[in-house]
């Protein structure tokens, strides 16, 4: 699989508006989202780690999960921020962790996974009992917010309505979505949802009958 964010990741933290939305959304995750500090998190999609720096003082441990490594080399480089964050350059949909998480937080990541449904019941196998996913991602928009040419770009945004079905699909509950940004954009405003849900309890298929 080749790495989309190699070019990228050289640049990142230095792009206003990759910094703008991690503040943005960092505070209203931090706001909204009970935290302790027995907590293990996992942090899907976590770049350069600019979300996930903000939550590691707040938490025992915080496990910053993305699938290019170029993004994960430079959150290594941030020693002093990461002394309790692990990188894990992994794709969990093909091949899960063998551990599970008091609570999931991602910004931005979702629309670069091209099926939703796949990936939420993937983050929610990785919960423990009890625990609960932070997504931040564009609400729905027309197409302009990425170039046009960009790759690895699935979904245009997503709507809050149809996003929190498929949650609940997945055995998610207690859905709740505010909005934890708003995006200037040549000369457009491109709003970003934060959903905090639970995890419920796994389905249960039908006793077999008894003979």
């Amino acid at each position: 699989m080749s790495d989309l964010f190699k070019e990228k990741a050289q640049e990142w933290d230095s792009r206003p508006i990759s910094l703008l939305i991690s503040e943005q959304i960092g505070k209203a995750l931090l706001e909204q989202v009970s935290m302790g500090a027995e907590m293990s998190v996992m942090d899907f999609g976590a770049g350069t780690g600019l979300l996930c720096t903000q939550v590691a003082p707040k938490v025992k441990r915080v496990v910053a999960v993305d699938i290019s490594d170029a993004m994960l080399q430079k959150l290594a480089q941030k020693t002093e921020q990461t002394d309790n964050v692990v990188s894990v350059c992994q794709d969990i949909l093909s091949q899960p962790l063998n551990e599970r998480f008091d609570l999931i937080i991602s910004a931005m990541a979702l629309h670069h996974v091209q099926d939703t449904d796949a990936l939420l019941k993937r983050l929610f196998e990785h919960l423990a009992p009890n625990g609960s996913v932070a997504l931040a991602d564009l609400d729905h928009e027309d197409g302009h917010f990425h170039p046009l040419d960009v790759e690895g770009v699935y979904h245009h945004g997503f709507e809050r309505a149809v996003l929190q079905q498929q949650l609940e699909q997945a055995g998610f509950h207690d859905i709740h979505f505010t909005t934890a940004a708003k995006i200037n954009k040549e000369g457009r405003k491109y709003p970003v949802f934060l959903g905090h849900c639970k995890k419920g309890l796994m389905p249960h298929f039908q006793d077999e009958p008894e003979h």
